[in-house]
């Protein structure tokens, strides 16, 4: 299987910094000329998936226990860390160096697709872009409260 990279991330952070910050970040998506026409109609949507390659993971081991290195930022000590099925995290480092992400669609200029919420290098390249709809929204009201707040935003539109 063999994937085609239809653009790349831009920002101006380092990947320590994107790290801190994941999904704090603004940036561009700058998509390449001859998917230009995919893009189109895609402004119609506050939220977009973006589907990208973890390019500085792709020589790493890809153990499938882990431990959620996320909660050291919230003073866990990572030996008090459990160890986690990768599947059950966020972790790039996988069997498969596939990334996944949510971000709000601010606007869309030419080739140039600007977004907030990057957890992604500069530099990462993007394999597709799909647009957040109603669909994906979880129809039980036990969901995380973020998860049904997003989905009532995006029913408004």
């Amino acid at each position: 299987m063999e994937l085609k990279e239809i653009g790349k991330v831009h920002h101006h952070f380092p990947d320590d910094d994107v790290r801190d910050r994941a999904g704090q970040i603004d940036g561009v998506i700058t998509v390449h000329p001859e998917f230009a026409e995919g893009i189109s109609n895609l402004e119609n949507y506050p939220y977009i998936f973006v589907i990208a390659i973890m390019h500085k993971h792709l020589e790493e081991a890809f153990p499938l226990k882990i431990k959620p290195r996320l909660l050291l930022r919230k003073g866990y000590r990572i030996e008090d860390l459990p160890e986690i099925g990768v599947f059950s995290s966020d972790s790039p480092s996988r069997p498969n160096p596939i990334g996944l992400s949510l971000l709000r669609l601010n606007r869309i200029v030419d080739c140039n697709v600007h977004v907030s919420g990057l957890d992604l290098f500069d530099g990462t390249p993007i394999v597709d872009i799909k647009p957040y709809t109603k669909r994906y929204c979880p129809p039980d009201k036990g969901s995380e409260a973020f998860a049904m707040n997003e989905c009532e935003e995006i029913g408004r539109h």
